[in-house]
């Protein structure tokens, strides 16, 4: 599977709607072993929706039953979309290793940071690279809102 080509804003429930239908595995990078946190039950429940999930935690064997990577190059699997639930000033530094895993695997479509995180940084660099990018938006809600007509 390819990313698509040219500029898509990312406010517009079409394409939000377009990511969620066309990708299907989530490597979420910063995922937490508490389940009281969002960086748990927000891939948690992308999982019960049917979501691949692939965890990136240095401090974790395995997270929701799935194994867990340290970093992000260690992983073995086609990545579709990187869920980022790391502060702002980080995104810089996990978009580029997202870039140069693209450079060489081809993968990674979409680089999603969680509600709250921002970076005009991270922005530049995953647009250049040809990587949709959406920031200070939650898998959850969005899904919710999108597919379960919830505001």
């Amino acid at each position: 599977m390819t990313a698509w080509k040219g500029a898509f804003p990312m406010t517009t429930l079409e394409t939000l709607r377009n990511i969620f239908e066309r990708y299907k595995t989530i490597a979420v990078y910063g995922m937490s072993r508490d389940p009281g946190k969002a960086a748990q039950w927000v891939p948690s429940f992308l999982q019960s929706k049917g979501y691949g999930i692939i965890p990136i935690n240095p401090h974790a064997e395995s997270i929701i039953g799935r194994k867990a990577y340290r970093r992000l190059e260690d992983v073995k699997e086609h990545i579709e979309i990187l869920e980022v639930f790391r502060p702002s000033e980080q995104v810089p530094g996990v978009v580029r290793e997202a870039v140069e895993r693209r450079q060489k695997k081809g993968d990674v479509y979409v680089i999603w940071l969680q509600s709250g995180i921002r970076s005009d940084e991270a922005r530049k660099l995953a647009e250049g690279a040809d990587i949709l990018f959406v920031e200070d938006r939650c898998m959850y809600v969005e899904f919710r809102r999108i597919f379960l007509h919830e505001d």
